[in-house]
C-alpha cells in the first residue's frame, strides 16, 4: 500500500510537471481534467433513490426483490468488515448491493465502491445497469477497467460530457473514481503484482466498499491466498468486503484452513428467500445419449441445453439444426456475434416463437434469458444453480412447468476435464442428500464442503503462496515469485481478430496507418476470438491468419483472412486440419 502511494504520487507529479510545460487550455489538458469535480457519493445515492422509486411491485418476485432491497439497506450502519449477500439468482442482487454500498460508504466515510466481477461480459452488463440507475451522473461516476472496455468518443462540442469521459480515462490508471467496475483477474492479480503500473491503484482500494460478485467463481487453486487478501483488506485497510452470490462458498468451513471469520449476512433469512423465490424444479434424469438429448430438444418449442465442451455443443446443434429457432452459442464466436445471437433468442422468447439454444457454460455468466426448460450436463452444483437462473427467471410460469433436468452422458468424446469431473462428483453426492431442494443454502454449503474435502487443503493453494510467505523473512519477501505464481487464468490463449462487420473492417483499415494502437485495439476487442496455442499455430501455418502491418506492429494484431473458416452458426473453425488446409488452398 505504501509503494502504491509512492508510485501514484510519482506518476501524478511527473504528469503535472509536463502539463505545465505543454500548451494549456486544450479540453484534454490532464491537470485541468483531474481538477474537475466528481459526483459525490451522496449525489449518486440521490440519483439511485430516484431510479429505485420507479420500480413496481406488481408481481410476487418483484415484491420479494423490494423486501431484499429494503432489508439490505437497513444493515448499512453495521461496522465495516466482512459481509455476505446470499440471494437467489434473479433476486435483484446487483442494485441491492449498489444501494448498500453507497449507504454504507456514506455512513462510515468510505471513499468509493469497487465491484469485482468474474467475467468481462458481466462487467459490461453491470456497468450499463449502474449508469442507467445513476442517470445523468452515471457517465462521470462509473469507471470500467478491463481488457475489452471501449470508451465511447463523445463530441468535443459537448464539453461537459467530453471532459467527464476524458477524466475517467485518466482515472483508469489509478482507480480514482467513485464507482469502479472491474474483473476478478484485474483486482486480485493487482493485489499480488510486482510491477509499479499494476500496484499504482492499490491504495485506492483502502477505505472502499468491495463487492465480490459471484464469489463462488474464485479459482480453487488460488482460493486460500485470495481469501487471505480479502481478510487483510477488511482487517487492516478499512475496507468492507461483500461476498455476493446465490451459491455462497463455504469459506467458514472447518476444512478451509485460514477461512474468514465474523462474516455478517445482509439478506433477510436466506433460507426463506430461496423458498419464496423458488421458480424451478431441479432433478437428475439419468443418462441422455446424444440421440435422446436431440429428441428432448425436438419435443419442446423453447428449451436451453448447456453442455461442458464446445465439440459436444456443436454435435447436439447439428442433430437439431433443422428445427425452427435452432441456435448455437460458443466462445469461438466473437463477442459481437454472440450479442446478436442472444438478441435474437430474447426476441423469440418474448414473442413466444420456437427457440432452441445449445450453449456451453458461457450462457450461465449472468446472461439474462428466460426459458421454460433447461437441460444441463452434469457439473458442479454452483453451475447447476446458474443454469437454473436461466429458467422461469421472472417467476411468471407455473413451478411444475419449469424444470432443470441434469443429465449424464457416457460418450467418451464429450468427457469433461478432470477438475470439472470432480465438481460433478461432489454435486452428485449432494443431489442425493438434498433431492427435494438441491439449491437451498444448506445444500450449497454441503456441496462446497464436499468439494474442498475432495480437493484437499494443498490444492486450495496450488502455487504454495501462503507457504512461501510463512518461510520468508519480512525483509526478503518473494514478491516477483508471488506475482508469477498468482495467475487466475493458466492456459495461454492467443487472440485472433475476426473482421465480422463494417465496424471491425474499418478499425482494421485504421490500424494499418495509425501512429498509436490503443484506441483502435479497444474498438477491436469485441471482435476477438481467443484460441489455444495449437489452434492459433494451425491457422498461422495454413496462412488463414496474418499479422496486420507487421512492419509497424509485428505480430501484435493477427487478422483472420480466410473468412470461410468463420461459420455463422459455429464461429471460428480451427480443430479440423483437413478443412483448414482445403480452405486455405482455395484462398
Amino acid at each position: 500500500m505504501l509503494f502504491s502511494c509512492l508510485v501514484d504520487a510519482d506518476y501524478l507529479d511527473t504528469e503535472s510537471f509536463y502539463d505545465k510545460v505543454a500548451l494549456s487550455g486544450e479540453p484534454n489538458d490532464r491537470s485541468q481534467l483531474r481538477a474537475l469535480p466528481r459526483p459525490s457519493l451522496s449525489a449518486l445515492r440521490d440519483s439511485l433513490n430516484a431510479y429505485l422509486s420507479c420500480f413496481s411491485v406488481d408481481t410476487e418476485v418483484n415484491q420479494v426483490r423490494a423486501r431484499i432491497l429494503s432489508h439490505v439497506r437497513s444493515e448499512a450502519a453495521l461496522d465495516p468488515g466482512l459481509f455476505s449477500l446470499t440471494v437467489p439468482t434473479g433476486g435483484g442482487k446487483t442494485l441491492a448491493s449498489l444501494a448498500f454500498a453507497l449507504d454504507h460508504a456514506l455512513h462510515h466515510g468510505l471513499r468509493r465502491v469497487i465491484f469485482v466481477i468474474p467475467f468481462t461480459s458481466i462487467v459490461e452488463q453491470n456497468a450499463a445497469v449502474f449508469r442507467r440507475a445513476l442517470g445523468e451522473l452515471g457517465d462521470a461516476a462509473v469507471l470500467e477497467h478491463h481488457s475489452a472496455f471501449v470508451m465511447p468518443e463523445p463530441s468535443r462540442a459537448d464539453a461537459e460530457r467530453y471532459q467527464a469521459q476524458a477524466k475517467l480515462k485518466l482515472a483508469m490508471e489509478n482507480w480514482d473514481a467513485p464507482i469502479i467496475v472491474t474483473t476478478a483477474v484485474q483486482f486480485f492479480e493487482s493485489l499480488f503484482a510486482a510491477r509499479p503500473s499494476q500496484c499504482r491503484k492499490l491504495h485506492n482500494i483502502a477505505g472502499s466498499v468491495v463487492i465480490l460478485d459471484e464469489a463462488q467463481t474464485l479459482p480453487l487453486k488460488l482460493l486460500r491466498p485470495a481469501v487471505a487478501a480479502i481478510d487483510e483488506l477488511a482487517r487492516n485497510y478499512r475496507s468492507s468486503v461483500v461476498l455476493c452470490t446465490a451459491t455462497q462458498p463455504a469459506l467458514k468451513a472447518p476444512e478451509f484452513v485460514g477461512g474468514l471469520e465474523h462474516v455478517r449476512e445482509l439478506a433477510p433469512e436466506p433460507h426463506d428467500l430461496f423458498r419464496a423465490l423458488e421458480r424451478v424444479r431441479v432433478r437428475h434424469v439419468g443418462e441422455l445419449a446424444d440421440e435422446a438429448l436431440a429428441a428432448q430438444m425436438r419435443a419442446h418449442d423453447q428449451v436451453l441445453c448447456i453442455v461442458n465442451n464446445r465439440r459436444h455443443a456443436r454435435a447436439v446443434f447439428k442433430d437439431m439444426a433443422d428445427l425452427p429457432g435452432a441456435r448455437h452459442l460458443t466462445t469461438l464466436m466473437c463477442a459481437r456475434h454472440r450479442s446478436q445471437v442472444l438478441a435474437n433468442v430474447r426476441e423469440d422468447l418474448r414473442s413466444e416463437r420456437p427457440c432452441r439454444l445449445v450453449s456451453t457454460s458461457l450462457i450461465e455468466a449472468g446472461v439474462d434469458v428466460d426459458f421454460p426448460l433447461v437441460l444441463r450436463a452434469e457439473a458442479g452444483l454452483d453451475s447447476i444453480a446458474q443454469a437454473a437462473g436461466r429458467c422461469n427467471r421472472e417467476g411468471l410460469r407455473d413451478l411444475a412447468a419449469s424444470e432443470v433436468r441434469v443429465f449424464s452422458n457416457t460418450n467418451a468424446d464429450w468427457a469433461p476435464p478432470p477438475e470439472l469431473k470432480q465438481f460433478a462428483q461432489a454435486a452428485a453426492t449432494v443431489l442425493r442428500q438434498h433431492s427435494e431442494d438441491p439449491l437451498c443454502p444448506a445444500a450449497i454449503e454441503a456441496y462446497f464442503r464436499e468439494l474442498y474435502w475432495r480437493k484437499g487443503e494443498s490444492a486450495l493453494d496450488g502455487g504454495d503462496l501462503m507457504g512461501l510467505l510463512r518461510r520468508s523473512r519480512l525483509d526478503s519477501l518473494p514478491l516477483e515469485t508471488l506475482a508469477t505464481r498468482f495467475r487466475m487464468i493458466d492456459s495461454v490463449q492467443m487472440p485472433v481478430i475476426v473482421p465480422y462487420d463494417d465496424t471491425a473492417r474499418e478499425a482494421l483499415r485504421g490500424l494499418r496507418f495509425a501512429e498509436k494502437s490503443g484506441s483502435i485495439a479497444r474498438r477491436l476487442q469485441p471482435y476477438l476470438v481467443q484460441l489455444p496455442r495449437q489452434g492459433f499455430e494451425a491457422l498461422l501455418k495454413s496462412g488463414a491468419i496474418q499479422p496486420v502491418s507487421p512492419e509497424r506492429w509485428g505480430e501484435q494484431f493477427m487478422e483472420l483472412t480466410v473468412m470461410d473458416l468463420y461459420d455463422p452458426q459455429f464461429g471460428l473453425s480451427w480443430d479440423d486440419p483437413a478443412f483448414i488446409k482445403a480452405e486455405s488452398l482455395c484462398w
